[in-house]
């Protein structure tokens, strides 16, 4: 097995009031839409949770052939647990790390990360303001899990500290992607209702592409 992807879903979504996986946007839990985005690219999904409860919830929408995952109980709730949760579970030489909150995430971007990750342990996209996106990358899967358990070792929780502890990363810059008719809101995430009216509003206007069939 080579590809796995990641979808982080245990995070607290504070700004949005609600588990943000499962809110709608155009009748389809947000989750569902980053799946369904993806999972043509990929040998295995793996959803990462944080607690039973939401497991009980997942499993109601979820295709059984997806693996959910729960947070062990003893880290603290941040980004970086679900990391090495999702990368522990991973069969994949290579792991895509997603959020559930991006509904428009590109099928041709997930691609391109997987093929230039060869002779890398990481490949980032990168703002030309040196903004980089640490949750649509790919990472070859044990180094990566050696780097996350680097990071609790050192009492760090942040996805930058992971990166810190990676040899050979490779940044790969969105105006190349932009050059490649590569469409950016893939990086468009939803934190707050505002932003979901924002997606709806997107949709309503044909501004999304659809992946062809």
């Amino acid at each position: 097995m080579d590809r796995s992807a990641i979808i982080l879903a245990g995070g607290k979504s504070r700004r949005f009031g609600a588990d943000k996986a499962l809110v709608k946007l155009s009748d389809k839990p947000l989750i569902l839409h980053v799946l369904e985005k993806i999972e043509a690219y990929v040998d295995e999904v793996i959803v990462c949770i944080r607690s039973d409860n939401q497991k009980t919830l997942y499993s109601q929408i979820l295709p059984a052939e997806i693996k959910i995952v729960v947070d062990p109980i003893n880290l603290p709730q941040c980004p970086l647990t679900g990391i090495l949760t999702g990368l522990t579970n991973a069969q994949g030489k290579y792991s895509v790390l997603l959020p559930c909150d991006t509904p428009f995430i590109s099928g041709e971007l997930i691609e391109l990360l997987f093929d230039v990750s060869l002779g890398v342990n990481a490949v980032i996209p990168r703002w030309p303001n040196g903004y980089i996106e640490p949750l649509q990358s790919v990472y070859r899967t044990k180094p990566s899990l050696k780097a996350a358990e680097e990071a609790f070792k050192r009492g760090e929780h942040k996805i930058r500290s992971m990166i810190s502890f990676l040899k050979r990363v490779r940044y790969l810059s969105t105006l190349i992607m932009e050059e490649l008719n590569i469409d950016l809101l893939t990086f468009f995430n939803i934190n707050t209702p505002l932003d979901l009216k924002k997606a709806e509003a997107l949709i309503r206007r044909g501004k999304i592409k659809r992946r062809p069939r």
